[in-house]
């Protein structure tokens, strides 16, 4: 059997994530720099300015995270990683993988009616994601014939 490896990271997440992020940044040190101007009366110390910039850092690294997801996928397993945590799985463990009809992601069919979500195939990606679903299910078949042999 060829060694074949499928990686998928989502594309349009990452589009739109992106320039949020840098934008988000932005507003909040225009905000932080303009902190002390306030004809309001209240009072604000350089720590509320740096608190403030914080702040927007913050905002930032939460979208990014959606920028996170990953599948690698190879003869001995599948590896998802989604927003939060990462998990590897052996092929004789998944039973099926899916896209179900109006789902937002693909998803790993598991024993005992349970799945787990694929982030990185994502509808969103149209046409990109079919052909990574493709590839993952001939790359499932694959190892199954092999380790059937």
């Amino acid at each position: 059997m060829s060694e074949e490896r499928v990686e998928v990271r989502p594309r349009k997440v990452r589009r739109v994530a992106i320039p949020i992020a840098v934008a988000l940044v932005l507003v909040f040190a225009v905000v932080a720099t303009l902190l002390r101007n306030t004809p309001t009366g209240a009072v604000f110390s350089v720590s509320d300015q740096v608190a403030m910039g914080f702040l927007g850092v913050l905002l930032a690294g939460g979208v990014m995270l959606l920028t996170r997801p990953r599948l690698r996928a190879d003869a001995d397993g599948v590896e998802v990683r989604n927003i939060i945590g990462t998990q590897r799985y052996s092929w004789p463990l998944v039973q099926a993988v899916s896209f179900p009809d109006g789902a937002a992601w693909a998803r790993l069919e598991l024993p005992e009616d349970e799945y787990v979500p694929i982030m990185a195939i994502q509808a969103a990606d149209g046409e990109r994601a079919v052909t990574a679903m493709r590839r993952l299910r001939e790359l499932r078949r694959a190892v199954g014939r092999h380790q059937g042999t």
